[in-house]
């Protein structure tokens, strides 16, 4: 078979650049088509693949503003050429499901979620205050355009697999598709319990997007009063570091051994966004630290709060309020409850998520389409 990877860009690595490693060891030398590349933003296994980029790569500043090429998207995901593929394994939080395949092709999308610029996540996005005023009308008008789109071309996949069952409900409700779920990879093995009690402070990992609601626990920590280190960057530093008070230490980004070792001091990881899945809270549980999370989305199928109905042991608290209130109300909560957790238990339960089992089921999904779709071919051929 001849066999093609898709992915939106490549501009770092992130949890979906974890996937597509997966995806890249399994297919080595298969080309990889994405809307856009900066060199060197990736992994040595991304970059050794052949890498076909759309025309918005020779637009200006692509490297740095592609997102404000957006309403392009479309445009350029369907113009790269995947006809000579028989196989098409797209990773997509976008526009990558969208590819046209030629006849006859199998495509398989892992979806890290619908695009949450036009759909659950819009208001985070584009609402007021997060947009200056001629982006929100812009956006306004072109939404209704792009999400028409995006669920016209989910036809386009041959099946689905969700990065959780909160993304499977998503891709049920947008696209009218069911998806297996198969949770994305997590390298617990980074990660490690340090004999000793946590260091008095509070931990966020986060890019800075809007979505991510980083601001409201800088907020919350300011009227607290309680030690906050922030590890991240994005579009809203300045702001953040415009408001947080003194007891909040913004540390940019961290290599991995440096986050590692946050990760094991910490009183507790703050988890304030609402996530298609989040890694982070799993990478935090891996170092056997407990998590204060906002109760919605992908950490409602990874913390396990006390008294769970499973009586499993306890990996941290949900808050249900997404405001600096709800967050101090769960930080309260916390304090209550801390003497329950368990560092050791923490890190087993997270151990479900690693990267190891991720491969297996990825590749049980992938052999399971690709033999009943070479059965269909065979059968074709002998009628």
């Amino acid at each position: 078979m001849k066999v093609a990877l898709v992915h939106d860009w490549l501009t770092g690595m992130r949890g979906g650049e974890a996937v597509l490693e997966v995806l890249c060891e399994r297919f080595p030398g298969a080309p990889l088509f994405t809307l856009v590349h900066v060199p060197g933003s990736v992994s040595p296994l991304v970059e050794s693949h052949p890498i076909v980029t759309s025309f918005v790569q020779r637009l200006p500043m692509a490297a740095r503003r592609y997102r404000s090429y957006l309403p392009l998207f479309p445009a350029a995901i369907e113009r790269l050429d995947l006809s000579p593929f028989d196989l098409i394994v797209s990773t997509s939080h976008c526009v990558a499901k969208s590819v046209i395949p030629r006849p006859g092709a199998l495509h398989l999308s892992y979806c890290h979620t619908p695009m949450r610029y036009v759909w659950d996540q819009y208001d985070q996005y584009w609402g007021r205050g997060m947009a200056p005023a001629w982006m929100r009308g812009a956006m306004a008008l072109v939404a209704p355009w792009l999400r028409r789109w995006d669920a016209a071309t989910a036809s386009r996949v041959g099946f689905f697999a969700a990065n959780s069952r909160n993304v499977a409900q998503r891709i049920r409700r947008h696209y009218g598709r069911r998806a297996d779920v198969i949770y994305p990879p997590v390298g617990t093995g980074a990660f490690r319990v340090e004999p000793g009690g946590p260091e008095p402070y509070f931990l966020v990992v986060s890019a800075f997007a809007p979505y991510k609601r980083v601001d409201l626990a800088v907020e919350a920590f300011n009227r607290i009063g309680y030690p906050l280190k922030v590890v991240g960057s994005g579009p809203m530093e300045s702001r953040l570091r415009a408001m947080a008070g003194p007891n909040v230490e913004l540390l940019g980004w961290r290599d991995r051994g440096e986050l590692a070792s946050l990760y094991a001091r910490c009183r507790a990881l703050i988890f304030p966004g609402e996530e298609d899945f989040g890694i982070v809270p799993v990478e935090a549980m891996a170092a056997g630290r407990p998590v204060i999370a906002l109760g919605r989305g992908g950490a409602l199928e990874t913390v396990i709060p006390p008294g769970h109905p499973s009586g499993r042991p306890p990996t941290g608290i949900f808050y249900r309020e997404q405001s600096a209130d709800g967050l101090v109300e769960g930080l309260r909560q916390f304090e209550r409850v801390e003497g329950d957790f368990d560092p050791a238990l923490i890190r087993e339960h997270a151990l479900g998520f690693d990267r190891a089992v991720f491969v297996k089921a990825m590749g049980e999904f992938i052999d399971r389409h690709v033999k009943a779709w070479e059965r269909g071919r065979r059968h074709a051929q002998e009628v």
